[in-house]
């Protein structure tokens, strides 16, 4: 079914949007959900979920997610430490995530609340989510603080990290190929509660013009 579209609805974001909900996020989407490990200085282990995450580079493999309106316990930890791991989440982890975005105190571990175990990484020491078929080592590489186009800051900060090890789970791969509808990726939509599943059969192909 083709969509239909009655009448444009234009707003400055700095008015306003005058609608139910915030839309920007769910136009933006779906999108991959950062799902951090990180370890204090002090050893206590942290793991939340960030709506803001994406990969940014091809070699050497680097991503990034957004510690938005404050700096919260994973930006607190990353940044004294440098260190931390990415973990897919999946349809049968989904209810695990969202318990691990609970506002508790950073001496608590999301990872006991979550009933999680905890996977030992090889080159880092922030943990990983042993049930997470796909995760990775990330080293710090920056944070950069966001700006509004007058060049005020705003209290948001990306943290970008280099991936230096990938953990991929025995049967994953079909053939050697990687296909995140086989894991039933969980992605975030928008919205106070909206998440989509990546399924075969949302499936479709395009290749690049060669000329």
């Amino acid at each position: 079914m083709t969509a239909t579209h009655t009448g444009p609805h234009f707003y400055e974001p700095k008015n306003g949007h005058g609608l139910p909900h915030d839309p920007f996020n769910a136009i933006v989407g779906p999108r991959p959900i950062g799902w951090i490990g990180s370890v204090s200085a002090s050893g206590v282990p942290n793991l939340a979920p960030y709506s803001f995450f994406n990969a940014f580079n091809y070699t050497p493999p680097i991503i990034g997610f957004a510690s938005v309106g404050s700096k919260k316990d994973s930006f607190n930890n990353i940044e004294e430490t440098g260190e931390f791991t990415w973990n897919l989440v999946t349809r049968e982890l989904a209810e695990a995530m969202n318990e691990s975005c609970a506002p508790i105190s950073p001496d608590e571990s999301e990872f006991d609340r979550a009933k999680l175990e905890q996977g030992a990484s090889r080159v880092i020491k922030a943990p990983r989510v042993a049930a997470s078929p796909v995760s990775f080592e990330c080293k710090l590489t920056r944070i950069v603080q966001l700006t509004n186009h007058e060049g005020k800051e705003v209290p948001s900060w990306v943290v970008f990290g280099e991936v230096v090890g990938v953990h991929i789970a025995e049967g994953v791969l079909e053939n050697g190929i990687y296909d995140p509808a086989r894991m039933r990726t969980v992605l975030r939509a928008g919205g106070p509660a909206s998440y989509y599943e990546i399924t075969p059969d949302n499936r479709f192909e395009m290749f690049r013009p060669k000329t």
